[in-house]
């Protein structure tokens, strides 16, 4: 009996304990965060405060194992970034228009530090958005005072008009602007299509459509609208740049059941209806190549309950890779619906973690796993995030991995002892080592580059440092080589004394 009750008692203290339960970290997840610029908390700090703002930032993803960085570029027709298209955005300087003293080049600076991190930078743009209610002057150059007749206005904001084929084809000359001259690894667009509905006030379409609309029922002529945006868009970076990856951040419902029997059993606004965004139909022809529905309710509530939503994206949405939005906030403010001594992390991720065609998920907003609210970051670092991860691959763009790493070898110079290698020959840009993955194996360790615990380092330097305490143990060191889209090479292997 006594042992009984012992038994008992240690089933009740491991499932009290989250970490427990779950299984070692994938090899392969989006773990990305967004950082915006429309909260302000850039403007008319100057370069220097700005880069030490984002390089703590950066340093603290780092550390809760952030592999990829959605940096808003345009949040209203501007640009925080060197543009000969659109005006320096008020986000960043203050005043739109306005360059930033001392130069720099916020994007260009971006891609630098998140590749000296190992993350990937996604340059987000607000496609439609040309004004947002704070803004009370536009710069000349602004695409609406050159062309006004291509905008409506609703609700305190300027939009571009999706009906029109010629901003169609404007933004997507903006973001293949952006593709040409910098080295991004993603073009992103988040959930703003056709404006989000303000009470009374119908949206003003009426000449567009009588245009454009050819007889067609209004709503699904919106759709087709944003539909063809959506195509031209994957369409053009293919052409660019065809291993840029397009992705999306749609709102988080889809349709509810009462709009339509496939819908989720949500009471909330909808993509499909309101927003005339029918992200399951990107999906199903392959016009992106991640989709990430921002799911930012908690666990529970009543109009749109997250674990209601995270397995109907799951079972309706998996035909490209699905990364689920969260909100730091929100999570970390409401009970655990099984231990209401903790918050709602744990069960975000053991349902994510557990469901199919979820492949990783995004932070919403980076500042907030920045502070660790609650110990957010605290519990990624420790537990889901706790070992290195590579992306997600896109195999329907390519592939094909690059060859082996060559000369690989332990070479001392001066104090260091530095393991280095070359990259492998290319038979063109899709085949090119972009970075490589250093894996370390101690002695009577299975041998297995699928375990990302034996993962030491994922670097653009074909080098890595070595530790050298004693000069008496012995690692097994592999190195492979990744691409552009995370194709893994085979590895090669050097055993080395440490």
């Amino acid at each position: 009996m006594k042992f009984k009750v012992l038994l008992l008692s240690a089933f009740a203290l491991l499932s009290a304990i989250p970490s427990l339960a779950q299984p070692m970290s994938p090899k392969r997840e989006f773990r990305g965060a967004w950082i915006q610029c429309v909260n302000g908390q850039f403007t008319g700090l100057g370069r220097d405060k700005i880069q030490q703002t984002l390089t703590y930032q950066l340093d603290e993803l780092k550390k809760s194992g952030i592999n990829a960085i959605l940096f808003q570029v345009r949040p209203e027709a501007d640009a925080l970034y060197q543009s000969s298209l659109e005006p320096w955005s008020r986000f960043l300087t203050g005043q739109q228009g306005r360059a930033p003293q001392p130069y720099w080049d916020p994007l260009a600076w971006m891609i630098d530090q998140c590749h000296s991190r190992g993350m990937e930078l996604h340059a987000w743009i607000n496609p439609y958005r040309a004004k947002t209610k704070g803004t009370t002057a536009l710069a000349a150059n602004h695409p609406y005072n050159l062309h006004p007749e291509r905008f409506f206005e609703y609700d305190g904001q300027l939009i571009f008009d999706p009906a029109i084929p010629e901003n169609r084809a404007y933004i997507c000359h903006v973001a293949c602007d952006i593709i040409r001259r910098y080295d991004v690894d993603g073009m992103h667009i988040d959930d703003y299509f056709y404006p989000y509905p303000a009470n009374g006030m119908p949206i003003p379409d009426n000449a567009s459509y009588a245009r454009y609309g050819n007889g067609m029922d209004r709503g699904n002529w919106r759709r087709a609208n944003v539909n063809a945006f959506i195509h031209d868009m994957h369409d053009s970076i293919r052409a660019v740049k065809p291993w840029v990856k397009f992705g999306v951040s749609p709102f988080g419902i889809y349709r509810n059941q009462k709009s339509d029997p496939n819908g989720s059993a949500t009471n909330g606004l909808q993509n499909y209806d309101d927003l005339y965004a029918d992200v399951l139909e990107w999906i199903r022809q392959g016009w992106v190549d991640y989709n990430i529905p921002q799911i930012y309710w908690e666990i529970g509530n009543k109009a749109a309950d997250y674990d209601t939503l995270i397995r109907w994206w799951s079972a309706h949405a998996s035909g490209r890779p699905l990364y689920i939005g969260q909100d730091v906030e929100r999570t970390v403010k409401y009970p655990d619906t099984t231990n209401p001594q903790t918050h709602q992390v744990y069960q975000k991720y053991n349902l994510q973690r557990s469901l199919p065609g979820i492949l990783g998920s995004c932070q919403w907003y980076a500042k907030a796993c920045v502070d660790n609210l609650q110990n957010y970051a605290t519990v990624l670092r420790q537990q889901y995030h706790r070992f290195p991860a590579l992306q997600p691959t896109a195999p329907w763009i390519d592939a094909t991995a690059p060859g082996k790493v060559k000369k690989l070898k332990p070479v001392r110079v001066n104090d260091a002892y530095i393991l280095f290698w070359t990259a492998p020959k290319a038979r063109n840009e899709m085949d090119r080592a972009i970075q490589y993955v250093v894996y370390r194996f101690a002695p009577g360790e299975r041998i297995d580059i699928g375990d990302p615990s034996h993962i030491v380092a994922i670097t653009r330097e074909p080098m890595l440092r070595l530790p050298y305490p004693t000069g008496k143990q012995k690692y097994t060191y592999m190195v492979t080589a990744l691409d552009h889209l995370q194709n893994e090479s085979l590895p090669v292997k050097k055993k080395i004394r440490l």
